[in-house]
């Protein structure tokens, strides 16, 4: 099941070879452990602060409420990062993850807290709830590992790569909805996309290691240059601002939020497989069942962790997956000290503010080169795969694609079916992977025993 990547084009010795690339266990000296890890950060930070926002302004929250709901989720996202690569007991996968807070969670959490008897804190309730559910059919999740086949999780990270390319556009564009793209926006994303590309061609070492944070500096500082960073609100931000729990007060347990927010946990599982099996492959470390079983307890934890903290459940960021793959670094330290950065922006509002104020174009120029990464080490791993005539994989990868797309292909495709039901298929990454388990257990029929063999 899990092969190793014996040459895969994340390995880098060929373009720097003074320079060894981190393997998991390894920590790198502390200032390239540093700028590595504000790498991941910034990977993640638009991703994660985007629903808090969205949270905040669909229910008419207040500035000084909702940047309290930035805050606490940073710092449930670094705390369950922690948890995640270091490892808890029983808990936690420890490898190269960046844990965010999932937007599948943004639906059920809006339509709890429109209940006035709810409200936020019912909101957090469903979720602690739905972490304890999750810790106890974590296991479950781990002895079906076998489901996992490299023609699932190739097509999971082609599905993945390609559904985020469009989210990369959009931030590339400056712009929305299918509206023409922003000439300037489009201008700095280039621009940051060329300054990464110089760097991957040109640079040694760890430089070349660097190429995602020296572009989005650069592109960062040309932005400020032409004025479309606004540093205004850096100026009004606190130094110092420590997230306290249940802020919004106790959390209020009902039975169909649970439900609901549990639903959501089990999709963030499937996701989670899927995405874990295909860096699993990039790191070059096979993931046993109990290693997923550790690694969704920690999907469970954050469940109730971000409930304890004001913010909704966690799951593993599919940028970060590709950030690794890009970059060949494997150090699971890595992403562990960036979950320590992401503690102390959720205490130091400036410093928060201040990566907050980093154009969607500079993001979108990054993201096309990591985005297109994840892509195209779903293909790297289907590459792997038996498609010789009479193989029925080809109709796997087919299928799993063609259904995985149809939310971003016509998003209003499952409109007309009950409002729980289309939630959960508006999801393209989880129907996707879905689809494809399924198709693959109908055509190719592989069991736990050959998984065990592989």
């Amino acid at each position: 099941m899990a092969e190793s990547l014996s040459s895969s084009a994340m390995d880098r010795p060929a373009t720097a070879p003074a320079f060894s690339l981190p393997a998991l266990e390894a920590v790198p000296p502390p200032l390239r452990l540093l700028l590595l890890a504000c790498q991941h950060v910034l990977s993640l930070y638009a991703g994660a602060v985007t629903v808090p926002l969205v949270v905040g302004a669909a229910l008419h929250l207040g500035a000084a409420q909702t940047a309290y709901l930035v805050s606490s989720d940073l710092l449930a996202c670094g705390l369950v990062t922690l948890v995640q690569c270091v490892g808890l007991g029983a808990v936690g996968v420890r490898l190269p993850v960046m844990m965010g807070v999932t937007f599948v969670a943004v639906g059920p959490a809006l339509a709890i807290a429109a209940n006035p008897a709810l409200g936020l804190p019912g909101v957090f309730g469903a979720g602690i709830a739905a972490g304890a559910i999750g810790l106890f059919i974590a296991p479950l999740f781990g002895r079906l590992a076998w489901l996992f086949a490299p023609v699932v999780t190739g097509t999971a990270m082609l599905l993945i790569g390609v559904t985020l390319l469009g989210v990369a556009v959009g931030w590339a564009a400056g712009a929305s909805g299918g509206a023409p793209g922003d000439i300037s926006a489009m201008a700095v994303a280039a621009l940051v996309l060329g300054i990464i590309l110089a760097v991957i061609r040109f640079g040694r070492g760890f430089v070349a290691n660097a190429a995602i944070l020296i572009g989005v500096t650069t592109g960062f500082m040309v932005a400020w240059a032409l004025g479309q960073v606004d540093l205004a609100p850096i100026a009004k931000a606190a130094w110092f601002a420590p997230v306290s729990p249940l802020h919004f007060g106790w959390p209020r347990f009902d039975l169909l939020s649970c439900a609901s927010m549990t639903i959501v946990m089990i999709i963030t599982m499937v996701e989670s497989s899927g995405m874990l099996f295909a860096l699993s492959r990039i790191v070059d470390k096979p993931l046993t069942e109990r290693d997923l079983a550790r690694a969704l307890r920690a999907d469970a934890v954050g469940g109730i962790v971000g409930g304890l903290f004001n913010s909704l459940p966690y799951t593993s960021y599919s940028q970060n997956v590709a950030l690794v793959a890009m970059t060949g670094v494997r150090s699971r330290f890595v992403c562990a000290t960036a979950g320590v950065i992401l503690i102390l922006l959720a205490a130091v509002p400036k410093l928060a503010v201040l990566v907050t104020a980093i154009p969607h174009p500079v993001l979108g120029g990054a993201a096309l080169v990591m985005f297109g990464m994840v892509a195209a080490n779903g293909v790297e791993t289907l590459g792997r795969v038996d498609f010789r005539p009479g193989s029925r994989n080809l109709y796997v990868v087919a299928l799993g694609l063609g259904v995985g797309l149809i939310p971003n292909v016509n998003a209003r495709f499952f409109d007309n079916l009950p409002p729980i039901v289309a939630g959960v298929l508006h999801n393209g990454v989880m129907l996707g992977i879905v689809t494809a388990v399924v198709l693959n257990l109908l055509l190719n029929r592989p069991s736990a025993s050959q998984f065990a063999k592989s």
